[in-house]
């Protein structure tokens, strides 16, 4: 596996001149599951045709937020300019944590995510639909939410990220409305136990899924994601781990999302 400590700024990431001409959709759509219409941003790059099937990022927000935060604080627009694909950003409720929650039935944010939204985007996009050209991460809440999606759903995701992630949801019984999706824990510890990421990790084998995490190390999360990188070192997962001063805000998740895009362009750019 590779670990990385890294103090400067990404080196090899350039930011370009030129002016970027991605195309922002915001769009609605359906699900099923849940009955309702659902918001979701999709970036196409500017190289764009029909003729071109191609690879897909799905980018999930944290805690709090919404579809629009990435596009609204962050360039991700000129990253599907830089790399040629396509930048998906749902919309998973304030506090949904991409569960399908056995305690709201009218949660089920796995199933929109990973299969409704996903199936609509290729039927509505020119995309690659193995799963090897799609990747999922996201931030906090939504590193989380990536994680434990890819995780459940190999068939789907060939690879997958975290940012700052929640990758340990036990410490926290009354934080971020996780209780609203999954009980108290105290009443119900089974079922927090098998969906919080580091109790999850029996479903990998080596090599099933390219994988890589980043965490500052002033994080309130960061030494849950140490644990997280440890357990992967001792099953032999390989992964990227990514430790760098930073906090729990937009300025990390701002230069982490390029780290990011570069793993992922270099895992695309293996199936074209």
């Amino acid at each position: 596996m590779k670990k990385y400590f890294l103090t400067a700024f990404l080196l090899c990431y350039t930011a370009s001149t030129a002016i970027f001409a991605a195309t922002v959709d915001t769009v609605l759509t359906f699900s099923q599951s849940m009955n309702k219409e659902i918001p979701a941003v999709v970036i196409i790059p500017d190289s764009y045709n029909k003729q071109t099937n191609y690879p897909v990022l799905y980018l999930l927000h944290g805690h709090g937020d919404n579809y629009a935060g990435w596009v609204n604080k962050t360039d991700v627009k000129s990253i599907a300019d830089q790399y040629n694909f396509i930048i998906v950003c749902p919309d998973g409720n304030v506090s949904s944590w991409y569960y399908d929650s056995p305690m709201d039935s009218t949660s089920r944010y796995e199933t929109y995510v990973a299969q409704e939204l996903v199936n609509w985007i290729d039927t509505n996009y020119s995309t690659d639909t193995k799963r090897e050209a799609r990747a999922i991460t996201g931030l906090s809440m939504g590193g989380h939410g990536a994680l434990y999606l890819a995780f459940k759903h190999q068939d789907i995701f060939g690879a997958c990220g975290s940012m700052s992630g929640g990758v340990d949801i036990l410490p926290f019984p009354n934080n971020w409305g996780i209780k609203n999706q999954l009980g108290e824990q105290s009443a119900y510890p089974d079922i927090w136990e098998n969906n919080t990421i580091v109790g999850m990790l029996h479903l990998l084998l080596p090599g099933s899924l390219e994988i890589t995490i980043d965490c500052g190390t002033d994080d309130f999360f960061y030494k849950m994601n140490v644990r997280l990188h440890d357990e992967l070192s001792y099953r032999n997962i390989p992964h990227t781990f990514i430790s760098r001063p930073g906090v729990h805000n937009w300025e990390f998740w701002n230069s982490s999302i390029k780290y990011q895009s570069l793993f992922f362009a270099d895992y695309f750019n293996q199936i074209r």
